[in-house]
């Protein structure tokens, strides 16, 4: 079962019923080494579902003592699949190592 790491919408109740279905149990975990950045993105769909069109996304710095804190998320595949098309083409997805030391799929500056 793929994990997903979020810091973003994908957390909010509201944005998981209307991509999942369904609200997520996850667990709080955090990234080493990235910062968040401000990022407007353009795609209707998301914007109608998360309320808004000014997001974060993830930068990498390489520092330890940039974290950003967020949780991750067990999803099936076709879970993953669907967060997918939910986020922008301002993201790619890209698997790192989580400060707990677990693995899990991120969204990240495309």
């Amino acid at each position: 079962m793929p994990q997903l790491f979020s810091y973003g919408t994908l957390r909010e109740e509201k944005v998981q019923r209307e991509i999942f279905g369904h609200t997520l149990a996850g667990a709080p975990d955090a990234i080493v080494g990235y910062r968040l950045e401000a990022l407007t993105i353009a795609d209707a769909r998301a914007i109608s579902i998360s309320g808004k069109s000014g997001h974060t996304v993830l930068e990498p710095t390489g520092r330890d003592a940039d974290q950003v804190e967020g949780m991750v998320f067990a999803l099936t595949d076709a879970e993953l699949l669907q967060a997918d098309a939910y986020e922008d083409e301002a993201y790619r997805r890209i698997e790192v190592r989580l400060r707990s030391g677990a693995g899990a799929w991120v969204y990240v500056r495309a």
